[in-house]
């Protein structure tokens, strides 16, 4: 039998990952599932803040579960960057680096002389990656860069929710997750033209810029609409700006969700009379709420299945609403493979997502776990001490 290697787009890539929380080891872990060999530098005796951040009451061999999550298929360098032979160990790593990663507040890189312009005399071709909470300038230039507080300066949370609720942020890190893929994707695109240069570049991303490009398809007709707000529907709203039915209703079992359609056609496959006197679509978006109470009342005589077996075969865009335990036993889930087990040097495992990313047909998965704090001191001191090409291992 033939043993087929594969290759990923990024073998061969080193990157240093000095970032922390979210945002920066997201960008991290991408490269890193594209092949990259992903050495992060945490702090001697703490490590990563984000070891000790909980998003449950889970811990998993000494550290929280978004930790390994998010630090999978890493090495663990510990430093203290404030002494100075280990800052020029850590100097000697950036010098055979392809791509830095950072997340400090704006300063903090700098006092240390490891900022782009001190770190450029160091290795030319280097790809800094820097994401910051607001950028340099401006009057939030210092503050926390903290998801929530994000979303909730960036008008995002007045998108959700209906309209006699207070301002509601998404159940998820978006801004941080949002910054991270953003980071990954100006990366690449500088190590491309690193490739035909051999010039290096600074990419820089906030949590603000990506919480507000996240928007851009709302925020562009805010701006081009005179400036009216968007209005939320005062009951099951879903979009401020899409007309009815979009949303998710209540059935007599369970719920479904309603997308773009025609609330003509809807009211003669779901047989309510109400709806079909609807016939403006105009109306369908100045009478919104009108007709969503219509759709909930209706909708709440069946189960979602007997809806779905009218509308599915209708092509009428619709969906069951699922929980994880309900997908996760769904064939549409575990036909994609989507989950792997990844373990650590211990032996310690985890069962958590895969690269959502497929280049030529082909899944990227590892099993390797995130790292135990300084694991790899000694190995990377070894290779460092040998003189020899910092390579993925």
């Amino acid at each position: 039998m033939t043993i087929t290697t594969i290759h990923k787009p990024l073998d061969g890539i080193l990157v240093l990952d000095f970032s922390q929380f979210l945002s920066g080891p997201s960008a991290a872990l991408r490269l890193a599932d594209l092949g990259a060999r992903v050495i992060k530098i945490e702090r001697s005796g703490t490590g990563d803040i984000c070891r000790t951040l909980y998003i449950s009451n889970m811990e998993l061999d000494g550290d929280s579960t978004l930790f390994h999550s998010i630090n999978r298929n890493k090495e663990s360098f510990a430093v203290d960057l404030k002494n100075t032979d280990e800052l020029e160990t850590v100097k000697t790593l950036i010098r055979k680096a392809d791509v830095l990663i950072e997340n400090f507040r704006p300063g903090v890189m700098e006092r240390l002389g490891l900022d782009y312009k001190q770190v450029q005399e160091i290795n030319p071709s280097l790809i800094y990656g820097e994401i910051t909470g607001y950028g340099h300038e401006g009057p939030w230039r210092d503050r926390p860069g903290q998801d929530l507080l994000v979303q909730s300066l960036t008008g995002l949370a007045w998108l959700n929710g209906d309209a006699d609720q207070p301002p509601m942020p998404f159940g998820l890190a978006i801004a941080d997750m949002m910054a991270g893929a953003q980071l990954v994707q100006g990366i690449l695109a500088c190590l491309v033209r690193r490739g035909l240069s051999s010039e290096g570049s600074f990419v820089q991303a906030s949590l603000l810029e990506a919480t507000l490009d996240f928007q851009f398809e709302v925020l562009t007709t805010y701006l081009n609409d005179g400036g009216k707000l968007p209005e939320r529907s005062s009951i099951h709203n879903a979009h401020a700006y899409l007309r009815a039915p979009y949303s998710i209703y209540k059935t007599k079992d369970g719920y479904i969700a309603l997308a773009m359609g025609s609330v003509l056609e809807l009211g003669k496959l779901l047989e309510c009379k109400a709806l079909m006197t609807y016939t403006d679509p105009n109306e369908w978006a100045t009478k919104r709420d009108e007709i969503k109470r219509i759709l909930a009342e209706h909708l709440q005589n069946e189960s979602t299945q007997r809806w779905l077996s009218i509308l599915e075969p209708a092509d009428y865009w619709c969906a069951d609403v699922m929980s994880w335990d309900q997908l996760l036993l769904h064939e549409g889930f575990k036909t994609l493979n989507m989950t792997q087990l990844i373990t650590r040097n211990n032996g310690t495992s985890l069962l958590t997502t895969r690269c959502p990313i497929r280049i030529d047909g082909q899944m990227f998965t590892s099993t390797i776990g995130s790292p135990k704090l300084g694991q790899d001191n000694l190995s990377i001191m070894k290779e460092l001490a040998g003189n020899e090409r910092i390579e993925k291992g």
